[in-house]
């Protein structure tokens, strides 16, 4: 039978790095590929002492259908903690004209394909930072929006070149940034061009969506406000999720926008998926209230720390300096820029020949098929010796392109 599929789906590739996923599943295969929390940075025990008191305590609320907008006391508690760490949820008795609320969805992912779905009709546009994520892209993409780069600079997206996109593109009905510690680059957008970005947003009348999955993980520098600290009229939809903080797997991520829009991102979740796991929903809770969220994250912070110091000395100690690589303050990822003699698809195929796995920058371009000379990689998941290992390879394979 030949099969006929959707126009929204008939061109979409699959995720290069889910792709790539499926090489890691080899012990041998070294994995800057993965985006993948570290393993240690789980409370395990802490999570299942919790959940035995779940399924002792209140196993039918976990275990029946929840509200579509998510377990209440988990968005009430998000919600203080928002306010607390980013400055957002200031409601209209604080001189806003509108009311923020918060959904509880299944993964950040999702958030940003609701927020899409809501906002984009076919043949409408996206405008994305380039690089950029790419589960988001496929997300905006599935959903029939058109995605279009802006570049990325060393302080975040050009904002001359936003201006003068926006002036033109008429269909431009989101702006999706990841502005703390970006993925994949590790840049975190300045001060004054988070100010800029919104500026330009609010002219042009288009929808900020902030993805900001990372924002708990500085371990660095100094923190700066989100956009959606600064939303005085009501255009910055913000996203988080706690896959990077407590588990990746349980797939709890949040939304907060304006009421008005939040009523059609929650009708648009009923379809998809009726509520997130409940169970999930209340374990967040639970160890937000009842055990040292805080220190956890510290922890977390910690690792992150380490981790990347280590990789960007074995980058250092490694690499010809024609190579060029970001020094993120925090996040998972650093973003390695080659040079023209080193074309990124081949240079790609001969370090996962010697087990080393990569991400195409390729994947990240908000146009398909738009050249890229990048690599993507994360210092997450490996340990010490692994990441030094990995960056030699890297490091060897460059110089003998670069003598060819």
């Amino acid at each position: 039978m030949e099969y006929r599929f959707s126009d929204k789906l008939a061109a979409l590739k699959p995720s290069a790095i889910r792709e790539i996923f499926k090489s890691l599943t080899d012990p041998e295969i070294i994995a800057f590929a993965a985006g993948n929390p570290a393993p240690e940075s789980f409370p395990v025990e802490e999570m299942a002492e919790i959940s035995a008191r779940i399924y002792k305590e209140m196993p039918v609320t976990a275990l029946q259908y929840g509200t579509t907008e998510g377990y209440t006391p988990l968005r009430k508690a998000i919600a203080e903690r928002q306010k607390k760490k980013f400055g957002i949820g200031i409601f209209p008795e604080d001189g806003r004209s509108f009311s923020d609320t918060t959904v509880i969805v299944s993964g950040g992912n999702q958030g940003l394909e609701l927020a899409c779905k809501a906002f984009c009709n076919e043949g409408d546009v996206v405008v994305c930072e380039d690089p950029s994520f790419i589960g988001a892209l496929n997300s905006f993409r599935s959903n029939g929006a058109v995605t279009l780069g802006v570049p990325l600079r060393e302080d975040g997206i050009d904002t001359e070149a936003l201006e003068n996109l926006l002036k033109t593109e008429r269909r431009a009905k989101l702006l999706y940034v990841i502005p703390t510690f970006q993925n994949p680059s590790g840049i975190t957008t300045s001060l004054e061009k988070r100010k800029e970005i919104y500026r330009i947003a609010l002219k042009y009348g288009v929808m900020i969506l902030e993805d900001n999955p990372y924002g708990e993980l500085r371990f660095a520098g100094t923190e700066v406000p989100t956009i959606k600290s600064m939303d005085t009229e009501g255009i910055v939809i913000y996203c988080s999720s706690f896959s990077k903080i407590l588990s990746s797997g349980m797939r709890v991520g949040y939304l907060t926008a304006p009421e008005e829009a939040m009523q059609k991102i929650v009708v648009a979740k009923q379809v998809e998926d009726v509520h997130t796991n409940m169970f999930f929903q209340i374990l967040c809770f639970r160890y937000m209230t009842e055990k040292n969220f805080d220190g956890h994250i510290a922890d977390v912070r910690g690792i992150y720390r380490k981790k990347c110091a280590h990789m960007l000395a074995c980058l250092d100690e490694y690499l010809p300096a024609e190579l060029k690589y970001t020094r993120p303050e925090g996040g998972l990822f650093v973003w390695c820029t080659l040079p023209d003699k080193i074309k990124m698809d081949e240079y790609v195929k001969r370090c996962l020949a010697r087990r080393l796995a990569l991400v195409p920058g390729s994947a990240f371009t908000p146009v398909q098929g738009a050249p890229c000379n990048s690599v993507r990689m994360s210092y997450s998941t490996e340990n010490d010796e692994r990441i030094e290992r990995g960056c030699r390879i890297m490091g060897e394979v460059a110089r003998e392109m670069l003598d060819e």
